[in-house]
């Protein structure tokens, strides 16, 4: 049963803390096994890329195998079933939509003294993609991964996709094609990162690396950080539902179950008014669960880590913990959500009403359903196209505005102690005096 905690209790303040401190992850500690791995294919490239892949994957490959041909990725989009085709092509225009508004402007202005002020945004110049492909393979992902960056002017864009044994969901090339992906290369794990970062005789490197994958995955991004640019550290997904008890138990239920079904460490919680209402939706839960495909996953995610919250009043006692939890998912099940939304600081995504469950965001909505996971809403986004750029700053000036900064910059030069630093604005002052 997941755990339940109400608000009214003595020790609900001890036991929702234990909540938020809780971390998901699998116990294993993969950071030295990752270290060897990354070190590996810098140092040997191609070849310790294959080693892998054959280890992980059971996968044979040659360096000329490493990247899908357009020829294969034709064959696997003939393969598809043109209706879901279709919903993947009308999910892309959505989502570009959505995400061309995110295009930033550029600044450029004289201010009162005459300096030229203001900076410009420029893409990076090729982004790697990690696209999940072992548990599940998720064509909305690389979609949700790829448009931004080309919608930003990224010049190339390279996806990698993990083959086990060799299969691969034939949708997520036909994602790649639909979103513009330059590059597909079948590996993923650990060395499909590096890959990306370090490059090897087949894969040149890019700039950024983006996408969610399993703890090797994040261990690599974390350890080559620097040498690229990263999204974040994603952790197990999580939904947290605010239901008033107005909302149907059988909606609720299979909302907190289509987080669970995702991965046997994510988090589904709910937060109502109504210790009945509670009791009929685990109720439901428990209706729906073995009628999954995936119940055993979603079983233990439930089970394990699945949190039911009663308070007294969900105005006055929600948004706190709401904003302590700082979900990747806030879905309102509420009559004015708006205005309850309106109270939340931390949340990645929010999900307005009745009728809005998460998965509507994960696939066709528009805005990006890569976000920030493990509490860190509280200080990140979701995934967007100023992920892809990167804002470089100007200034230019003449004598008078020159001469109205630059004794400014000479005395604090001085008074920091660097005087080439002050010599360099008080050279030109004087050169302008002197004429």
């Amino acid at each position: 049963m997941p755990l339940r905690l109400d608000i009214r209790t003595r020790q609900f303040a001890e036991r929702f803390a234990q909540v938020v401190a809780g971390r998901r992850e699998p116990a294993a500690n993969v950071e030295k096994v990752v270290a060897g791995v990354v070190d590996d294919v810098r140092q040997r490239g191609d070849a310790a890329l294959i080693k892998y892949t054959r280890k992980f994957d059971k996968v044979e490959l040659t360096p000329d195998r490493l990247r899908f041909s357009a020829r294969e990725i034709d064959l696997a989009i003939a393969d598809c079933d043109k209706n879901v085709v279709d919903a993947l092509e009308m999910a892309a225009r959505r989502i570009g939509s959505f995400h061309r508004r995110q295009l930033p402007q550029d600044l450029d202005y004289t201010d009162d003294v005459g300096i030229r002020l203001g900076y410009r945004w420029t893409p990076v110049s090729a982004a790697g993609l990690y696209v999940p492909g072992g548990t599940a393979a998720y064509p909305s992902s690389a979609l949700m991964n790829a448009l931004p960056a080309k919608i930003a002017g990224v010049e190339r864009l390279v996806m990698v996709v993990p083959t086990p044994e060799g299969r691969v969901n034939p949708l997520v090339l036909a994602a790649a094609r639909i979103a513009g992906v330059d590059e597909v290369y079948r590996i993923g794990g650990a060395q499909a990162i590096a890959a990306l970062a370090y490059g090897t005789a087949t894969i040149r490197p890019v700039d950024k690396i983006v996408g969610p994958g399993n703890a090797y995955v994040a261990a690599a991004k974390r350890r080559v950080f620097g040498i690229v640019g990263i999204d974040s550290i994603a952790g197990p997904s999580e939904v947290l539902i605010v239901a008033d008890g107005s909302a149907d138990a059988d909606w609720i239920a299979v909302d907190l179950l289509a987080q669970a079904e995702h991965d046997a460490a994510a988090q589904s919680i709910l937060i109502t008014d109504d210790a009945a209402y509670a009791d009929a939706v685990c109720a439901a839960v428990d209706r729906h669960l073995p009628t999954l495909p995936r119940r055993d996953i979603a079983r233990r995610s439930w089970e394990d880590h699945g949190v039911v919250i009663i308070v007294e009043d969900l105005k006055a006692d929600a948004p706190a913990l709401i904003d302590r939890l700082a979900p990747e998912h806030l879905q309102l099940a509420l009559e004015d959500p708006a205005e309850f939304a309106d109270s939340v600081r931390h949340a990645g995504a929010v999900f307005l009403g009745r009728l809005v469950p998460e998965a509507l965001g994960d696939y066709v909505a528009g805005p990006n359903h890569v976000l920030p996971t493990d509490r860190t809403a509280r200080f990140s986004s979701g995934l967007g196209v100023i992920d892809f750029m990167k804002r470089t700053t100007f200034m230019g000036c003449g004598a008078g505005g020159l001469a109205a900064i630059g004794p400014a910059a000479v005395t604090l030069a001085e008074a920091e102690g660097l005087d080439a630093h002050a010599r360099s604005v008080a050279l030109r002052l004087n050169r302008r005096r002197t004429g």
